[in-house]
């Protein structure tokens, strides 16, 4: 009996000693763990594939001495790519004194292939962490993209179809894009970016380039609409495009003498009628011509009529040009210029004219020389028998 009680007398000393020594080690042991305290105000962000997420994050020492932890984050994948940052550097262990804060930032890139959803983090400082949430918008891509702003363009056959088109970069490297075109024969397809002519383009991983596009049709195209498949090559990817370019008609004329003759006959100061026809060749109706003339200094050249209001394809309407050339004009050759217009199309006519003497002043000269001869003949009769 008297064994049992000093037994259990024994095992009530050491529970009241545990006791003790439990209020005294426990919450100073409590303190040290709970000294350190992860803080940001914004725990979830959303964001979309390809972007990066940057995190203001306190590091804040609730003790009385200077405590330092080691930080690590454990990610929702390895595909995710961090940083953890302070004064411009990278960095893995952080020490904060008592009572103090320091801020480190923390850069999450969400990859460009991923599912759209809810992915969870947690940043560690020893035995402390910070639980963070990133929210994927959209569904995550791993390819090129090529897209046009005005993939279809409406223009006569003489028009340059200008079309504005966004390559994008959806992969992790950078690119080096060939540019090519499959268009009709005789088309001429051209790619500019930056200012400037190219063939091909580099482009950053996850950024765009814009490249513009020049069309001009082949001489000899008929009215229609065109497909013109456009492919971005590289290495690992490529984006495809289709532009179309509707030709509402081909714009032609032809600008001659009724007679096919360019050349003519003239007095200095004399004028000169000759008619022209104006055919419309083309597939497009002419409209709103004008005639102009370019001639010889003094010379005038006026048109009947001045202006034509339209031209139906296939169809030619006449049109008298005056000449009138200056009677200062020298004998021989000019040439004389006329030009029909219409807002599309122009054509011109080059006239060689021939400015002749006038037959008064030849028979003036030979009236001078028989008077001369005359008064030779006379002198010499009346003073040869002297």
């Amino acid at each position: 009996m008297l064994r049992s009680l000093r037994k259990t007398a024994a095992m009530l000393l050491l529970m009241l000693l545990v006791l003790v020594g439990t209020s005294f080690t426990g919450p100073n042991q409590a303190a040290a763990a709970g000294a350190l305290e992860l803080y940001t105000p914004y725990l979830e962000w959303s964001a979309a594939p390809g972007e990066t997420v940057s995190y203001s994050i306190d590091m804040i020492n609730h003790g009385t001495s200077t405590s330092s932890a080691n930080l690590s984050l454990d990610s929702a994948s390895a595909d995710w790519k961090y940083n953890l940052t302070a004064g411009g550097r990278e960095i893995s262990r952080v020490a904060v004194k008592a009572g103090d804060t320091q801020t480190i930032n923390l850069q999450l890139e969400v990859p460009l292939k991923i599912n759209k959803g809810r992915y969870n983090f947690r940043l560690n400082a020893d035995d402390t962490s910070l639980p963070l949430v990133i929210n994927v918008s959209e569904q995550g891509t791993f390819k090129s993209e090529l897209s046009v702003d005005q993939a279809n363009m409406e223009g006569h056959s003489d028009s340059t179809f200008t079309y504005s088109a966004v390559l994008k970069n959806r992969t992790s490297q950078k690119q080096t894009y060939a540019l090519s075109a499959q268009a009709e024969q005789g088309w001429d397809v051209r790619f500019n970016a930056d200012s400037s002519s190219v063939t091909s383009v580099e482009i950053e991983p996850n950024t765009d380039k814009t490249i513009s596009i020049q069309v001009k049709p082949s001489e000899q195209v008929k009215a229609g609409s065109y497909k013109i498949p456009i492919t971005a090559t590289s290495g690992e990817s490529n984006a495809q495009a289709t532009l179309e370019a509707v030709v509402t008609g081909t714009y032609n004329m032809q600008f001659t003498t009724t007679n096919d003759l360019l050349s003519a006959d003239i007095k200095a100061g004399g004028e000169r009628k000759l008619n022209f026809v104006v055919n419309n060749t083309g597939s497009a109706e002419l409209q709103d011509l004008s005639f102009t003339s370019n001639a010889p200094t003094d010379w005038e050249v006026s048109f009947e009529p001045s202006s034509i209001t339209s031209i139906a394809p296939g169809e030619s309407k006449q049109v008298t040009a005056t000449i009138k050339s200056s009677d200062k004009s020298l004998a021989g050759d000019y040439v004389v210029s006329l030009t029909a217009s219409s807002a599309n199309k122009s054509s011109s006519a080059d006239l060689r004219i021939t400015v002749k003497s006038s037959v008064l002043w030849g028979w003036i000269g030979v009236i001078i020389i028989l008077a001369v001869c005359a008064a030779i003949y006379y002198l010499f009769r009346k003073f040869g028998r002297r």
